[in-house]
């Protein structure tokens, strides 16, 4: 529940190929603050969905991802976020079903989830901001693009902290 007595909201997520979840999983292990690493490495799509209907929500993603071949994403480099180090991605498939999904949900968005799509992986977040910037320095000095495929989509309640999975939503190809 919320602090106004709702549902807690829901977040989605890219489910990502076990190759390229286990190696950002593992750099956010070794360098997010482990007191506050309440999650796996996840790119998020959106940050907060009305909690009310969750099966609306799910009807939704079954219904936009219906004949949706997986997306490939690019790790283009690494962004600096002052206490924190994410990997950064180009991924035009992933942008275009996100577009998709935020038409059909755009009278319940809230301003961050309104804001440009930048698709990124958080490694490191609520850091000493020069431990923040030695990181950011190793891993962009020997930084080379990957690639990533997108699997499915990933429905979560909000726990305030940690998240609770609902479901899984596989890409249709």
């Amino acid at each position: 529940m919320t602090e106004r007595g709702g549902p807690a909201p829901l977040i989605l997520t890219l489910g990502m190929d076990a190759g390229s979840f286990s190696r950002l999983d593992a750099l956010r292990r070794a360098h997010f603050p482990a007191e506050r690493n309440f999650l796996p490495a996840h790119l998020t799509l959106f940050h907060h969905l009305p909690g009310e209907d969750p099966a609306g929500i799910a009807a939704a993603l079954r219904d936009v991802l219906a004949g949706r071949a997986r997306p490939p994403l690019r790790a283009t480099g690494l962004r600096f976020l002052g206490k924190g180090v994410a990997y950064a991605f180009d991924a035009p498939g992933l942008a275009e079903l996100r577009a998709a999904l935020a038409a059909r949900w755009a009278g319940c968005l809230t301003p961050q989830d309104r804001q440009p799509f930048r698709p990124h992986v958080t490694i490191q977040n609520k850091a000493d901001p020069a431990e923040a910037r030695a990181l950011f320095e190793r891993l962009e000095a020997g930084f080379e693009p990957f690639q990533v495929m997108g699997e499915s989509l990933l429905l979560w309640r909000y726990l305030g902290g940690p998240w609770q999975r609902l479901g899984e939503f596989p890409f249709q190809d």
